[in-house]
């Protein structure tokens, strides 16, 4: 008996470790790790540089960034929720809703996560509470429909990244075109990123009658479409760093052309070659590294 009550509590601990590995991983813990770094480093770094600490201790930009963070957490939750079946043959070691989280549990969580985020944002500044608001709406629609239609699924995360670097500068209003940049170089990349995981997923998502621009197009065309944004992206990194350049930030150059156009370059060259999942799942996470460098960068935008 007393050996039995023992391998109850150490399964029941298990479990419950277990089951705080499987809710960092629904609410994708490290992708919120790189969107505050991302927003810490666009209110420090591209908006505030002369007084970096001020404007990261700031209670303002502190609620902004957890309002931010609820949304983008709300967010995942409501998109695993959406994909179970989708995810059973995508990514079945990956399932969270479903398996270890009740799915009513997991929708509950998704409504208090977007509330949250929307309340403390409104509180800010109606602009930044519909920011909020229009976002959480857009990641619903983004689950339930919009991930299905070739292109528009692709294009609405592609904006919600985008809005994600504006945020801050919606809340100071300094008028710096800077941060746009970043902004538009983050839409560009996450399309890039979200049409070629589209290409990975193709066969669970085509299982389940998804109209993703591969399964659409073939994996040939949507192989262009990619190297269309691609292009625009090499484009507007290769005059960021010219201009770097030109304004005397060397470093900041260098560094934009060593870790983010030069793995661009490189990006379209594997892209060329992409036949199998597994090439795809590699350009993938090749596109995570190429965005963490250009988050970086803002750090060098700013005392490079």
């Amino acid at each position: 008996m007393a050996h039995s009550s023992s391998s109850r509590q150490s399964t029941a601990a298990s479990a419950g470790s277990g089951g705080w590995a499987s809710v960092l991983r629904l609410i994708r813990f490290p992708n919120l790790l790189i969107m505050a770094l991302t927003l810490a480093l666009v209110q420090s770094g591209l908006l505030r540089p002369e007084a970096p600490w001020v404007a990261l201790l700031s209670g303002r930009f502190v609620l902004l960034a957890v309002a931010a963070l609820c949304i983008a957490a709300a967010g995942y939750i409501i998109n695993d929720y959406y994909d179970v079946k989708i995810d059973v043959i995508n990514r079945p070691d990956r399932l969270v809703v479903g398996r270890v989280i009740n799915r009513r549990h997991a929708m509950l969580a998704h409504l208090v996560l977007s509330g949250v985020g929307v309340v403390l944002a409104g509180a800010l500044s109606p602009v930044l509470g519909a920011v909020n608001l229009g976002s959480a709406l857009l990641l619903w629609g983004y689950s339930a429909r919009f991930k299905r239609l070739a292109l528009v699924g692709n294009l609405s995360i592609a904006l919600l990244t985008a809005a994600l670097v504006l945020l801050p500068e919606l809340q100071l209003r300094t008028g710096q075109t800077t941060v746009w940049v970043y902004a538009l170089a983050a839409f560009l990349l996450t399309v890039v990123r979200e049409i070629v995981k589209d290409v990975e997923d193709m066969r669970g998502d085509a299982e389940h009658d998804c109209r993703t621009l591969p399964i659409v197009w073939g994996v040939v065309r949507t192989k262009w479409a990619i190297g269309f944004f691609l292009l625009n992206l090499v484009v507007l990194v290769a005059g960021g760093a010219l201009q770097s350049w030109q304004d005397g930030h060397r470093a900041l150059g260098g560094w934009l052309v060593l870790t983010v156009l030069l793995p661009s370059l490189v990006l379209a060259r594997y892209l060329a070659r992409a036949d199998r999942r597994r090439d795809f799942a590699r350009l993938s996470a090749w596109c995570k590294w190429i965005m963490l460098a250009g988050v970086l960068s803002m750090i060098l935008a700013a005392w490079g």
